[in-house]
């Protein structure tokens, strides 16, 4: 073998040599950049998903909000006709029970009260009032039932209230009382029906 063949033989084994480093090392930097790429998909999906997830707390957040002012919106709406039906609805109870005053039967229910507490009251003392309004019904009543009537220096609407002085009671049947009472208490319920 000649200089020239062992020289063409030496470069040709170092040119192997160089080229199988060399790719050794494209190789090993071609597998540390696919290794960076994947790790920075990876967290860019991270960052992605953490976002996102941000994202859709941050517009639950403000449809919870949004839902909230509705809802009170909407309560506050409802409060407001239900006032106003409520409001109606007793405007029409107290002229019916005006009305009512004028029949026979509103003095057989005066009558029902006075003999109610005169069985409650036994043998003790019983003084009873009547609103000014109903002062013609006053000496009938009096006279039907042998009590002592008298007519209230103030309106309470009709109805009667007596006292029981020995016992601090006072018996009220009185229709303010009923009425401010029944509408303090009313509820709308759902249905249509109404309680109170």
């Amino acid at each position: 073998m000649t200089t020239d063949e062992k020289l063409q033989r030496f470069f040709t084994i170092c040119m192997e040599d160089a080229r199988a480093k060399s790719n050794r090392i494209f190789d090993d930097y071609a597998a540390a950049l696919t290794n960076d790429l994947e790790e920075h998909k990876a967290d860019a999906r991270r960052q992605a998903q953490m976002q996102l997830q941000g994202e859709r707390e941050k517009i639950q957040r403000e449809m919870n909000k949004e839902l909230a002012i509705e809802q009170m919106n909407l309560k506050r709406s409802f409060s407001l006709h239900h006032n106003e039906l409520k409001e109606k609805l007793f405007i029409e109870v107290k002229n019916l029970l005006d009305n009512f005053m004028e029949t026979p039967k509103y003095h057989s229910l005066l009558d029902s009260y006075i003999k109610s507490a005169k069985k409650f009251a036994g043998t003790d003392e019983l003084i009873f009032y009547m609103d000014p309004v109903d002062s013609g019904h006053v000496n009938q009543l009096a006279y039907l039932n042998n009590v002592n009537i008298q007519i209230s220096e103030y309106s309470f609407g009709g109805g009667i209230r007596a006292v029981i002085p020995s016992r601090n009671i006072l018996i009220d049947h009185s229709f303010d009382n009923k009425f401010n009472e029944a509408k303090r208490t009313f509820q709308f319920e759902i249905g249509g029906a109404s309680n109170g």
